[in-house]
């Protein structure tokens, strides 16, 4: 038995898994790019953010 898709409910085909085809695999990136799929986070996360400087002077 083969896992629906994601997004639209479709079989997924190996090329594309977890989705059907490659277009709801854009579409999946597309709502993560535009922060409509976020990971929560601490409150402490928000307050310091991690250092971008990777030790450079």
């Amino acid at each position: 038995m083969t896992a629906a898709c994601p997004i639209c409910g479709k079989p997924a085909i190996p090329e594309a898994r977890p989705f059907c085809s490659k277009r709801c695999a854009d579409i999946d990136l597309n709502r993560w790019l535009s922060d409509r799929y976020v990971v929560p986070g601490s409150e402490e996360d928000e307050e310091n953010p991690p250092s971008t400087d990777f030790g450079r002077d």
